[in-house]
């Protein structure tokens, strides 16, 4: 199939960025927020304006709606440009309106969001063979720079893609390059899930700066000041037990460095060096990108819950050890006085609940039975 109608759903940084590319390049694009305060500035406009590499270009949009079903009607391809934690509601929502000719995309998945969202499908009462897929992380990095208005710093490279189940692999994922070219095929969505690097890194950056950001209000830069070398060797500590995870799913194992350069976000030399705090002081996109002003944010919300909370249960499945994970878990429940392990994403909202190793990888390649 070839893709030409794409329904971007989400218009934060993610969902503007993809709308106004996608528009930019030629595809009918329709935005989708249930917000309509979200959608006036672009409605107002007419479209986005698109900044990159200090290019101004504006991207009128084929349709702006908070109708669901109107924005998904026809599409070929459906890109959920959501956090984590708005996966579960997009699902039900989309139950109704999905077609098995149409491919859904996460942008990204975070850790088992594909499972996740495929669960809460059937439990809704899809019967459609949704053809799903995911990136591991945003296909740029980008930022709202004012109304209507983003600004992407740069595209993520050899960008990590797997199809769930992965069998769908080899139809779906030619598809998906054809629309974004940077992606790379994955073996299936655990690859890309436990590949990702916000995870491995916002939480540690969080609480290793918990004071310092309820005091200064946003005035202090994530990559390049919060993450100072005790901070890194947390983060290394998280990523041993990833690996752990990964070598006993016999996927790829890949350093945080590793991974974090193959995106473009950090020097030759910091990869050489397997350094984490030289990767993160050497990481020009991100260099500009100041810590949130509060704990209330999707780097505790979407990185504990839907990132760390699902890697501890996975680890739990295939008996592993993760007490620096399991640490900073505690940690980040208590400083925002939330229970990311019961409202985060479990083995039974990735309708993995009571699944062995073996069960496990067989749902990977095949689906749910």
């Amino acid at each position: 199939m070839t893709i030409s109608k794409v329904a971007v759903l989400g218009a934060g940084n993610g969902g503007c960025a993809v709308a106004a590319d996608l528009s930019i390049r030629g595809f009918e694009t329709r935005l989708y927020s249930r917000s309509h305060r979200t959608l006036e500035p672009v409605r107002r406009r007419g479209g986005i304006e698109m900044v990159e590499q200090g290019k101004e270009t504006f991207a009128r949009l084929h349709l702006v709606t908070s109708a669901l079903d109107e924005a998904v009607a026809g599409a070929d391809l459906v890109t959920i440009a959501v956090p984590a934690v708005a996966h579960g509601f997009m699902a039900r929502a989309l139950a109704p309106h999905l077609t098995e000719r149409q491919v859904v995309h996460l942008n990204p998945g975070q850790t088992g969001g594909s499972l996740h969202f495929v669960h809460e499908l059937r439990r809704a009462g899809c019967r459609v063979p949704v053809r799903c897929c995911e990136t591991v992380t945003l296909t740029c990095i980008c930022r709202m720079a004012g109304p209507a208005r983003v600004e992407v710093y740069r595209r993520t490279a050899n960008l990590g893609c797997a199809a769930f189940p992965a069998e769908q692999g080899p139809d779906i994922l030619p598809e998906i390059a054809a629309v974004f070219p940077n992606v790379v095929a994955a073996g299936n969505v655990l690859e890309t899930g436990l590949s990702n690097i916000n995870a491995i890194m916002h939480p540690a950056g969080m609480v290793g700066n918990a004071g310092w950001i309820e005091q200064h209000d946003g005035e202090l830069l994530f990559y390049r000041q919060a993450i100072s070398p005790a901070v890194a060797r947390i983060i290394e500590g998280v990523d041993r037990e990833r690996l752990a995870i990964v070598r006993a799913l016999g996927l790829p194992q890949r350093t945080f460095v590793e991974i974090f350069h193959a995106a473009g976000l950090t020097s030759e030399a910091a990869l050489e060096s397997g350094s984490v705090f030289r990767a993160t002081q050497e990481s020009e996109p991100n260099k500009t990108i100041a810590a949130p002003r509060t704990h209330d944010h999707r780097y505790l919300h979407e990185d504990v819950g839907y990132g760390l909370v699902p890697m501890a249960e996975l680890a739990g499945l295939l008996g592993i050890d993760t007490p620096v994970i399991q640490a900073l878990i505690t940690l980040a429940s208590e400083m925002n006085r939330t229970d990311y392990r019961g409202n985060g994403l479990t083995l039974a909202r990735m309708g993995l609940e009571g699944a062995g190793p073996a069960a496990l990888r067989a749902v990977l390649q095949t689906g749910f039975r």
